[in-house]
């Protein structure tokens, strides 16, 4: 059965330098690449990778090519969205040749996975923490949404627009994006949207829509639903999220979130 795999978040800096001084991003997406590769013998059909975005901490070339670099180890080919640390122009130079990058504009694009497409959304406000979908965006997807007719589609960006309960982190997050979601409602087949941003595994229900949000590869954002309390970080393991096509007990699409690195076992439940 077909399938992607979804990571986000990775915050790559330049080599030899920590994220927020405290977290080694880069290994922890070399942690992730190695997971991933580990387990793909396993995972039956996967043909991708999605990178919700975020790839970098300051959007810098030298970022970029670091990302690249420990990208390239993985077994898989990938495609990305930008997220709000990312800078447009300088995530298109570092990967122009990708089939996937648009030659301008916002950097979004349509996966035929066979049962169910997937459509990248582009939400970068640069220079802004929250995210907005552009009217160039708006038309990309009705674009696609006319050509998959009544296909199952998932939407991927870095922003979510729904709540995850956590204020410092819902207050940047897709504004504007109940025209979105109105656009969403109204396709006739079943439509999930995928997230990043908020560095934590987030499961809702919109309407039709089934919103998900995924765990980020390095450090996690503290649960606080506190209002009025600043995001802060924390150590937690690492995540990705495999989504996988299944035709019983009836046609849908599945999610499960691995977390990164070595576990003990596996064992048998009996001896």
């Amino acid at each position: 059965m077909p399938g992607f795999i979804q990571i986000t978040d990775t915050h790559i800096v330049a080599p030899g330098a920590l994220a927020y001084r405290r977290s080694d991003t880069a290994d922890a997406l070399r942690r992730a690449v190695s997971t991933i590769n580990a387990k793909l013998p396993l995972l039956d059909g996967i043909d991708c990778v999605i990178v919700t975005g975020d790839l970098t901490d300051h959007g810098t070339p030298e970022e970029y090519a670091h990302f690249a670099a420990i990208m390239a180890d993985l077994e898989l080919p990938w495609q990305a969205v930008p997220g709000n640390h990312d800078r447009r122009d300088a995530m298109r130079a570092a990967f122009a040749p990708a089939p996937w990058i648009p030659g301008d504009g916002p950097i979004q694009w349509v996966r035929d996975f066979g049962p169910f497409s997937v459509i990248g959304l582009d939400t970068l406000l640069e220079g802004a923490h929250h995210g907005e979908l552009s009217l160039d965006g708006v038309g990309f997807l009705e674009a696609a949404l006319a050509a998959i007719g009544a296909q199952p589609v998932v939407i991927a960006t870095h922003h979510p627009w729904m709540h995850s309960g956590i204020p410092a982190m819902d207050a940047d997050n897709l504004h504007g994006g109940a025209t979105l979601m109105a656009r969403l409602e109204a396709h006739p087949g079943p439509v999930r949207m995928i997230s990043g941003h908020v560095h934590r595994a987030v499961t809702g229900q919109i309407g039709r829509v089934t919103c998900q949000i995924a765990p980020a590869t390095c450090h996690a954002v503290m649960t606080d639903h506190r209002v009025g309390c600043d995001p802060q970080l924390t150590f937690e393991p690492g995540g990705f999220t495999v989504y996988r096509w299944r035709i019983e007990p009836e046609p849908s699409l599945v999610s499960d979130t691995i977390p990164t690195g070595s576990f003990s076992g596996p064992w048998p439940f009996a001896d």
